[in-house]
Parts: C-alpha cells; sequence; structure tokens
C-alpha cells in the first residue's frame, strides 16, 4: 500500500493526539501525550517556523513528525517528536517523515537537523535511551550521538520525602537579611523576563512566561529592594515538569534555590503530581542534596548535516 506525507493542519490535533497516546511507549508520555503535542503544535506555530507531517495508509494517520527552527533562517532545525503508530512500525514510514522534514527544513535555510529538543517548546531533551527502536532508526538514517541529557526524578508522595521538607526556618533566614520570597504575579513578568534573559539561558524566559498565570503551572521568585535574586518554575511544559530555575551570581550559596525549588514542587503535590520531573538538569548535586531527586530519565542527542548523502 502506497504511503502518503503531507502536512498536518491545527485541526487534525485531536487525532494527532490520539495517535501519540496509543505511539509513545512509555507510560508517562502516552499519559501527557495530549500536552507535549500542544507544547510543540500549533501553540508554537506563531513563534518559530514549525514543520508539521502527517504519513497516511488508505486514509488512516498511522504516523507524524513535528520540527521546528528556533528562528526563521536558523541554520539549524530540530526533529521534535517522531510517532509511528505499533502496528505499522519498520516499514519505513518513520524514515519518510524524516526525509520529508529534512526537505522542509532545507527550504527554510536550515544546514542541520538535530534530533534533540529546541527549547523554550521541547517535548524532550533528546531520545531517551528507553525508546531502543528510535535510536536504531536516528543510526540508520545517518545522525551521528553528539550529546547526552538527563532529567531527574523527585517524589512527591509521602509527608516525608525532602522534596516536600518545608520551606519556613529557611525563609525566615532569609527574611532577617531582606529577602522575599513569594508567588510570582502576572505584573511580575516584564521585570522576571529581563531578569532573565539578562542573566541565564535565552529561552528561559519563554518558559517562564509561560509557567505564570496558568492552571497546573506557577513561579516563585526571590527579591530584595525590588532587585530579583533568583526563580523557579514548573508546568510550562506540562504539568509534570519542573523548570527552569535559576539564582543570580550573587546570591549563590544563599539558600534561595533551595526555598524555591521545594516551594514549586509543594504546588505540584497540590496539584495532584505524586512524582516531578526536573527536566534537563545541569547541576544533579544541588537537586539530589535539595530534594532528594535522582537520575532517572537519559536521553541521546543526535545531529546530521543534510549537506550529508
Amino acid at each position: 500500500m502506497d504511503l502518503l506525507v503531507t502536512e498536518l493542519t491545527p485541526e487534525q490535533l485531536p487525532t494527532v493526539i490520539e495517535l501519540c497516546g496509543r505511539s509513545l511507549d512509555l507510560p508517562d508520555d502516552a499519559a501527557e501525550a495530549g500536552a507535549i503535542v500542544a507544547t510543540l503544535w500549533p501553540r508554537a506555530v506563531t513563534s518559530r517556523p514549525v514543520v508539521a507531517l502527517g504519513a497516511y495508509r488508505e486514509d488512516r494517520l498511522i504516523g507524524v513528525l513535528l520540527g521546528s527552527l528556533s528562528t526563521p533562517g536558523s541554520p539549524a532545525a530540530h526533529v521534535d517528536l517522531v510517532a509511528v503508530g505499533p502496528a505499522h512500525r519498520r516499514r519505513g514510514v518513520a524514515r519518510a517523515l524524516v526525509s520529508r522534514a529534512e526537505q522542509q527544513f532545507a527550504g527554510l535555510g536550515a544546514r542541520e537537523v538535530r534530533l534533540a529538543g529546541n527549547p523554550p517548546y521541547y517535548a524532550w531533551p533528546g531520545i531517551d535511551v528507553r525508546y531502543t527502536p528510535a535510536i536504531c532508526a536516528a543510526e540508520a538514517l545517518g545522525y551521528a550521538r553528539d550529546s547526552t541529557a538527563w532529567n531527574m526524578t523527585a517524589d512527591l508522595c509521602g509527608a516525608e520525602s525532602p522534596a516536600l521538607r518545608t520551606t519556613a526556618p529557611a525563609e525566615q533566614r532569609l527574611a532577617g537579611l531582606g529577602v522575599t520570597v513569594r508567588r510570582a504575579e502576572p505584573a511580575d513578568l516584564p521585570a522576571l523576563t529581563a531578569f532573565v534573559s539578562g542573566t541565564f539561558d535565552g529561552t528561559w524566559a519563554a518558559e517562564v512566561a509561560e509557567s505564570i498565570g496558568r492552571d497546573r503551572a506557577g513561579c516563585h521568585l526571590a527579591e530584595r529592594d525590588g532587585d530579583l535574586l533568583g526563580f523557579a518554575a514548573w508546568g510550562s511544559s506540562r504539568p509534570g515538569w519542573f523548570g527552569p530555575m535559576g539564582t543570580a551570581p550573587a546570591a549563590a550559596g544563599s539558600g534561595i534555590g533551595g526555598v524555591l525549588l521545594r516551594r514549586c514542587l509543594a504546588d505540584q503535590r497540590a496539584a495532584g503530581i505524586i512524582q516531578a520531573q526536573i527536566g534537563w538538569v545541569g547541576p544533579v548535586r544541588f537537586y539530589s542534596g535539595s530534594a532528594g531527586a535522582w537520575i532517572e530519565r537519559v536521553f541521546f542527542g543526535y545531529r546530521r548535516s543534510l549537506g550529508e548523502q
């Protein structure tokens, strides 16, 4: 039977979500299929170039690919998600989707394609190492592994969990130093955006903006005399994920980070979340010490030049 690969339209969003729910093999990913797809498409269409492709056999959607460029004309394109129905794997569906995406990326000015997250809107940092067929497909398509990333998990189940330790004594100590810790409100967004953009990763400002004023999401900040010293956010991509967070260099070692982290984790527990994913972690020791978190998900990132054969 012939395979047809064509562009998806926003009206097909429910069908795409249903397919991803059936096709993502890890239970947590399958359960969050709606949030994952909504993070990548069509919300991101207005903020960056997006490629959304569907593979059909006999008018039935059997595979999808969502990809993006960071900005118009960016030299690097990202494949953010590929999902193929279980009954249609190993039949060239993923290859056809990726090949068509590469053509469209090249037409948009990209010179390389990465199988890795494209923040601020991303599903995962890369390919979870437990998705063995996806790793095999990436290598068969000529992509080379070039990075490793990981998520950490924080237990939010029991009252004795380190992640749910009270922050009251630490907040009292900080108050004695003139530091106020509080929940961020929409009115704080301009100052937060300026602080985050000027101090940390350039994509974090958009993630922070997605965490304020929305259901099952939130952000906390620390300030002194009107100057921001740190922030922590959760739910910007999906409710179970924590991040980003950052503390101003001048406040390093003050304990602000641990307070902000646990305030967010307490929010997530109140929202009914029993395990928080700390996404794309850098300081492993900090999260282990502050919240008893452990490394659980590991991701490989791949890339290929569009000039390669």
